[in-house]
């Protein structure tokens, strides 16, 4: 049940994993506190294994779909709705 993530798209940190790993070529796992519950980060990539990359201010992380949620809300949507 794999949510999925446009790119480019904001999404907020809603549970953190025991551990975060680095988007970098070779990645490397940081602890948990490097990022925070409910701090935004902008999706810049799709990465096997069901991860995403996403790029928060300390850094760019790669974190399943279970820990983020989306937060942009499309005005477009409201509109046709009001129509």
């Amino acid at each position: 049940m794999s949510q999925e993530f446009a790119i480019g798209s904001k999404v907020r940190v809603v549970a953190l994993p025991p551990y975060v790993k680095t988007a970098d070529p070779m990645p490397m796992l940081r602890p948990p506190d490097v990022i925070h519950l409910g701090e935004e980060g902008i999706v810049i990539d799709r990465r096997p294994g069901g991860y995403w990359g996403i790029r928060f201010a300390k850094g760019t992380f790669l974190l399943d779909s279970q820990y983020i949620e989306s937060t942009d809300t499309s005005p477009e949507s409201h509109l046709e709705d009001n129509s």
